[in-house]
């Protein structure tokens, strides 16, 4: 079944580490120049940099990039001082920001830290309260919230965003609740695997097939009813690679996961194949499940641009 609302396509660049300064600037400005509309972090313990410093200074160093997300974590920070660290970045960036947000999933993180790794149920349920406070702390006026979770006194956020009522949010999920909470809550909404397992494994790219987000798209549309029509649909492709072997390529990616290459072929978190191909499995994949945002690697900042070239804003 067709997705029925088709929106212009824009691409992003999930980018974690640079050696210095100078070489971060050059990637930010790098993805900026070869026309990608976002630059995104991930927000993990492991060999990265911070999101909130490095994503200003991404910012600082261009002048229509947007920057963001994917995604932070909701137990890393008292969702207060997210809300401010975040408001910071778009009044600096002059309303460049998009606030990507999640329940939390990688495992090792939480192990590494000391910071209780709580069952899914748990995690989902801090963070819908975690989302409600972010939004009202940066809406106008003081508000008091009191939840299992949070407990909000009489809280005016400072300072405000320069967007209104906030930053675009982007939730991203791979299972039922957090899809419909995304449908309803959601500027973007993200299909990710289902990282219930805490890693990456056979459990999460079993859930990465053509046909699992077939069922994925369908809880979201399900759910969002009316306000379909104004989420952006987005999707961030692993597997991704410009070349003119196509077949061979898909062939040893999937000997690598241990999947058929089928699978790989039809997957949407997979881009293989020269630029002609790749852009007519975007056209597909949106006409199929509605994926207008695309989000690559920072190593295919350079080899993506044709893509980008082609369909930015088409």
């Amino acid at each position: 079944m067709a997705y029925p609302h088709i929106r212009p396509f824009r691409f992003g660049v999930q980018c974690s580490r640079a050696a210095n300064a100078a070489e971060w600037v050059t990637l930010a400005r790098r993805t900026e120049a070869n026309g990608f509309d976002c630059l995104t972090m991930p927000d993990h313990f492991t060999d990265q940099l911070a999101p909130v410093p490095a994503l200003q200074a991404a910012a600082d160093a261009t002048t229509s990039l947007r920057v963001g997300a994917l995604v932070w974590d909701n137990d890393y920070k008292h969702p207060v001082v997210l809300a401010k660290e975040l408001a910071t970045i778009d009044l600096l960036s002059e309303g460049r920001l998009e606030i990507g947000l999640g329940a939390g999933w990688m495992i090792s993180d939480y192990d590494q830290s000391g910071i209780p790794y709580d069952s899914p149920g748990v995690r989902i349920d801090r963070f819908v309260e975690g989302l409600e406070i972010i939004k009202r702390a940066m809406a106008d006026g003081a508000f008091s919230f009191a939840g299992r979770h949070y407990t909000v006194t009489d809280y005016d956020g400072q300072p405000k965003p320069a967007q209104k009522p906030c930053p675009p949010i982007l939730i991203g999920g791979g299972g039922r609740r957090v899809l419909s909470l995304a449908a309803r809550e959601a500027d973007i909404v993200g299909i990710n695997g289902t990282m219930t397992a805490g890693v990456v494994g056979p459990d999460a790219i079993s859930t990465m097939t053509a046909t699992a987000v077939d069922e994925k798209v369908d809880i979201v549309r399900g759910a969002a009813g009316a306000r379909l029509s104004s989420i952006e649909m987005n999707i961030r492709a692993f597997f991704v690679k410009v070349t003119d072997d196509a077949d061979g390529t898909i062939a040893g990616m999937a000997r690598m996961i241990g999947v058929e290459p089928s699978m790989v072929a039809g997957t949407p978190f997979a881009l293989i194949g020269p630029p002609n191909k790749i852009i007519e499995d975007l056209i597909a994949r949106r006409e199929r499940w509605g994926f207008s945002y695309v989000i690559v690697g920072a190593e295919d900042v350079e080899s993506f641009a044709p893509v980008v070239a082609a369909l930015d804003g088409k």
